[in-house]
Formats: structure tokens, C-alpha cells, sequence
């Protein structure tokens, strides 16, 4: 295991404000190289999972998807040579995908299908810098509480669940529904840091 190389810095193919405190955690700068998101012809990364793709590989995929992209996009806008890191997060129970809740409806029934059950958190993180491409992937399991309809439309009613996979937050007020945990807090936060400093010591530039 290596820290980071002091002074690392990348740009982090995300909006997410969680993986930009993750960063900082580990003492990494970077830049934010926004992605246009969510589905649709304007999207730069579309994020659908294909007809049988598993968990595993549609995690994989998208995160890959998103650091190749991000990769093409500095080099068109002639930005200086910086790694591009990329993280994807998905929620499954057995091979059902669940990602981010399209509205409060979708939330309900995420959180009722996870509710009293134990199910996998994956992220997958990928790091490009030059012809040099790197993807690891955490995969944790989480086990959820009972949740009473009340609990549920409690927390639905903070928007907490919103722009979430699985529409839940475990850094958040989700943190009460989480019965056991075996894995990566990180991980499931969005960005796993073990596997994040192990790309970036292979990959960052000395």
C-alpha cells in the first residue's frame, strides 16, 4: 500500500460532492472536468444498463466510459496533462440494478425492495493519463434495517434520497437504516478510497 505522491492532482470526472471530500481526505487536488449527465442524446456517458449486463460489468463500464471521456475532453480543450479519475456507483439486489431514483415514486420502491434485506454497494473508480488506463472495484455488502412505510416517506420528504443509487445516502441520515456493513465505507460514500490511492500511485505522473 502507498499514500497518493504528494502534491497529486487530477481532474475528477464527477459533480459528485462527496468524492471531491473524499479527495481531499487523502490529500489529492484537483479540477472538476464536468460530464453532461443522465440519459438522452445530450448526455456525454449514457449510463442505461444493456439488455443482461450484470451489476459487475455495468459498473465497470460506465466508470470506464466516463474516464475515456473525460480523457477525449481535456485533449480537445488542449488542458494541461493531468490524470482524469472517474468513480461509478451502483446499488443491486441479486441482479437487479438500482441506480439514481428518477423521482420520490422510484425512491419509495427502491427503499422498500432493500428494506429488511442485505445488498451489494458497487463502485467502480478508473484512472487514464495518457495511453496508461487503470479500473478497480469495491464491493461491499450492506444489510438494511426493517423500514416502516413512515420511516421511508420520513426520509423520502428530506430529498436526501434524490440524485443517490439505490436513493440513499449512508454519510447521510441513511446512515440509521444500516444494520451491518462489509466492505468500504467510502465505497459505498462513492469513491473508495484503498482502491483510489492504489491507482493513483501506480498512475500519477512523478
Amino acid at each position: 500500500m502507498a499514500f497518493p505522491p504528494t502534491g497529486s492532482r487530477v481532474y475528477l470526472a464527477s459533480r459528485s460532492p462527496r468524492r471531491r471530500e473524499l479527495l481531499r481526505q487523502i490529500g489529492v487536488g484537483f479540477d472538476v472536468l464536468v460530464l453532461r449527465e443522465r440519459g438522452g442524446r445530450d448526455a456525454d456517458v449514457d449510463e442505461t444498463p444493456l439488455a443482461g449486463e450484470t451489476p459487475e460489468t455495468y459498473v465497470r463500464r460506465v466508470c470506464e466510459l466516463k474516464a475515456r471521456t473525460g480523457w477525449r475532453r481535456l485533449v480537445e480543450r488542449k488542458l494541461p496533462r493531468l490524470p482524469v479519475l472517474a468513480a461509478d456507483t451502483t446499488v443491486c439486489l441479486g441482479n437487479e440494478i438500482f441506480g439514481k431514483p428518477l423521482d420520490r415514486n422510484d425512491a419509495v420502491r427502491m427503499l422498500t425492495a432493500l428494506s429488511g434485506t442485505e445488498h451489494r454497494v458497487l463502485t467502480a473508480v478508473a484512472l487514464q493519463f495518457e495511453d496508461r488506463f487503470e479500473v478497480a472495484l469495491s464491493d461491499s455488502r450492506v444489510k438494511f434495517c426493517t423500514l416502516a412505510a413512515q420511516d421511508i416517506a420520513a426520509y423520502i420528504a428530506t430529498d436526501e434520497c434524490m440524485d443517490k443509487a439505490g436513493a440513499y445516502a449512508i454519510q447521510g441520515r441513511a446512515g440509521a437504516f444500516v444494520a451491518e456493513l462489509q466492505g468500504s465505507y467510502t465505497g459505498v460514500m462513492g469513491l473508495p478510497l484503498h482502491e483510489t490511492a492504489l491507482l493513483l500511485a501506480r498512475v500519477t505522473p512523478a
